[in-house]
């Protein structure tokens, strides 16, 4: 098939979503499939408010239309809401065409916190974007149901996976003068992903930050014991991960959490709260701690066998998932 992809989250960013693409579009081209990307790096684009290292495609209408009509791609994809998901929306039902989309972020919830925003206003947006979607693609059962109950239809399951050469546990524990035992948090630093919750605990040894974003530098200056060592790539995020003695994960707006997989795979037990995403991931597999009292989550997961996290790592996969988003595409014709 030739699939085209349109996304407004793509590189330099680094997130769940633009992961999540990048491994999907690398197993679907093993199979033989070829992939269009359609990315902000292909327009002219402006600093998201808020967001300055997000760029946002600027009135991507005619050369979305330039793009997919000279592509004549089998499928369309649309992965985000934002300037360019709009306007491949608007194509498609232009042309007739039957699209797919995906749900990946919790904007509501994250808008109602940063602006006062009643998060149902945003959601009805949402749910009429999403609307005239063939299929709604969403990582987890728990995120499919809060979908429903917010009126959305046509809801499919499109699981993650993990490169589980690359996160993988250390034969021991590096030596280290940080003190152990060590907590830690991977992914951006950001408001919407809650990390006071996590950086106020009490909690014995060393808490570890590895990413960026907006409100790192104001968490320094206020966290002035907490080591943040800023964003990290291939081998040296995978051993920031396998040095740790606990994930911890306190936000309440992802609707998967790759990273807490990465942990897993890693040998990594998670403290979380019980909120979908760690719901999902964790279950009763006896991998991580879920409880509103983070920090009683965070120490009870001292006790756990880094062997049944990176047996339940073991359970996810990259190709699975890619097979998953391929049996809910909607082919034209």
């Amino acid at each position: 098939m030739h699939i085209a992809i349109v996304t407004d989250a793509w590189l330099p960013q680094t997130n769940g979503v633009v992961r999540t693409l990048q491994e999907l579009t690398r197993e679907l081209e093993l199979v033989g499939h070829e992939i269009l990307m359609v990315t902000p790096q292909q327009f002219t684009t402006i600093p998201c408010p808020t967001y300055r290292e997000i760029r946002l495609a600027l009135v991507p209408g005619f050369e979305i239309e330039r793009i997919l009509s000279q592509a004549q791609p089998d499928s369309i994809h649309i992965v985000t809401e934002g300037p360019l998901g709009l306007a491949a929306r608007r194509y498609c039902r232009r042309h007739d065409l039957p699209f797919t989309t995906s749900f990946h972020t919790k904007f509501p919830d994250y808008i109602e916190a940063r602006f006062g925003i009643p998060s149902k206003w945003t959601y009805e947006l949402l749910r009429r974007f999403h609307a005239p979607a063939a299929s709604v693609m969403v990582a987890t059962d728990s995120i499919r149901q809060e979908l429903a109950d917010h009126g959305f239809t046509q809801l499919s399951r499109w699981t993650r996976g993990v490169d589980l050469a690359q996160f993988r546990p250390l034969v021991s524990k590096p030596a280290t003068d940080w003190p152990r035992p060590i907590f830690t948090y991977v992914g951006r630093v950001a408001v919407e992903k809650n990390l006071p919750a996590f950086l106020d605990l009490d909690l014995p040894g060393t808490k570890l930050v590895v990413g960026d974003g907006p409100e790192r530098d104001a968490l320094q200056r206020r966290y002035p014991d907490v080591r943040f060592v800023g964003r990290q790539e291939g081998e040296d995020l995978a051993n920031f991960y396998a040095m740790s003695d606990v994930f911890v994960f306190p936000s309440k707006t992802d609707t998967f959490g790759l990273v807490m997989l990465e942990a897993l795979a890693s040998g990594v037990p998670i403290a979380a709260l019980p909120v979908p995403g760690p719901l999902d991931l964790i279950e009763d597999s006896g991998v991580g701690v879920l409880d509103w009292d983070l920090r009683r989550a965070a120490l009870a997961c001292l006790d756990i066998d880094p062997e049944a996290c990176r047996a339940r790592a073991l359970e996810f996969s990259w190709a699975t998932s890619a097979q998953q988003f391929l049996s809910n595409l909607h082919r034209f014709g």
